[in-house]
């Protein structure tokens, strides 16, 4: 049984390491992808005032506001995954988690924006830091609880077969528990 701590810390430390290699991957993506020169030479109308370059790609068409919206929403979206992943946690409250990786992605964007702004000496675009803060939200909302909970629920029958001596049915892991209940065979009785 002293065995099985180290095999789940391992485990651990390779999904820590694995969630930080792929967020450092992303975020170099993202910052290339947002900060190189654009040989175009026209740039777009941005705007402090929210949801006014949502509502002006809406005016241009389905197909337009979905590309602009959808791009907008998909930037950071895998923040919403791969930062809890980075972090590691199984057993954390849903909500301190949701808020933590929402406001860790808003942040990310807010800086990924202000660069932006400085390099090309445009003005800030409020609308892309909310798309992307709602499309990290979005991803952890869809991905992160439900992952979680299936780790929970493989560590339980784990843990229950562990208690029983084998994999048993799920019926009997009860039973099992009950029976091998601890006891201290060297304390004596007092007088």
């Amino acid at each position: 049984m002293q065995g099985h701590g180290s095999g789940r810390r391992r485990a651990a430390f390779r999904f820590r390491a694995a969630g930080f290699v792929l967020l450092v991957a992303h975020l170099s993506y993202v910052c290339w992808l947002t900060l190189r020169p654009l040989s175009a030479p026209w740039v777009t109308a941005v705007t402090l005032e929210p949801l006014a370059t949502i509502r002006a790609d809406l005016a241009l068409g389905p197909w337009e506001a979905a590309r602009s919206i959808g791009g907008g929403l998909l930037l950071l979206a895998p923040l919403g995954v791969l930062l809890p992943l980075a972090g590691g946690r199984v057993t954390v409250y849903p909500l301190a988690s949701f808020a933590r990786t929402v406001f860790t992605g808003a942040m990310i964007s807010l800086a990924i924006a202000l660069v932006h702004s400085e390099l090309t000496g445009q003005i800030m675009n409020v609308d892309t830091v909310l798309l992307n803060t709602a499309g990290v939200a979005l991803a952890h909302l869809a991905v992160v609880p439900a992952v979680r909970a299936r780790l929970r629920r493989r560590a339980d029958r784990k843990r229950a077969a562990a208690l029983t001596g084998s994999e048993g049915r799920p019926e009997d892991w009860d039973e099992g528990a009950q029976a091998m209940a601890p006891s201290l065979s060297r304390v004596g009785v007092a007088p």
